[in-house]
C-alpha cells in the first residue's frame, strides 16, 4: 500500500465531513470579507487623500486604510485560488 493509498484511507476515517468543514470556513471568509470591505470603504479609499496634482507626485494616504485594502485583497485572492485549484485536487485525491 503506498503513502498515497494509506492518507486517502486516513481521510475517509475522519469523524468529519471534510466538504462540509470547508463550506462552513468558505461562508466565515466571505463573512469576513463583506464586512471588511465595508470597514475598508468606511475609512477611505487608498490614494484618495491630498488630491496629487500629477503622475509623479506621491499620494500620501493613510497607511491603516491601504493595509485594510491591501489584507482584502490578498484574502480573496487566496480564496478564489483555494476554491479554483485546491479544492479539485482534495477531492480528486480524496474522493
Amino acid at each position: 500500500m503506498s503513502t498515497l493509498d494509506r492518507l486517502r484511507t486516513r481521510i475517509r476515517e475522519l469523524p468529519i465531513s471534510i466538504p462540509a468543514v470547508l463550506e462552513l470556513a468558505s461562508v466565515c471568509i466571505c463573512i469576513c470579507l463583506f464586512v471588511g470591505t465595508f470597514v475598508a470603504l468606511a475609512s477611505g479609499i487608498p490614494g484618495a487623500g491630498s488630491g496629487a496634482a500629477s503622475a509623479g507626485d506621491a499620494v500620501v494616504g493613510s497607511g491603516g486604510a491601504e493595509l485594510l485594502w491591501l489584507g482584502i485583497i490578498a484574502v480573496g485572492a487566496a480564496f478564489v485560488v483555494f476554491w479554483t485549484a485546491l479544492v479539485p485536487v482534495v477531492e480528486r485525491v480524496c474522493y
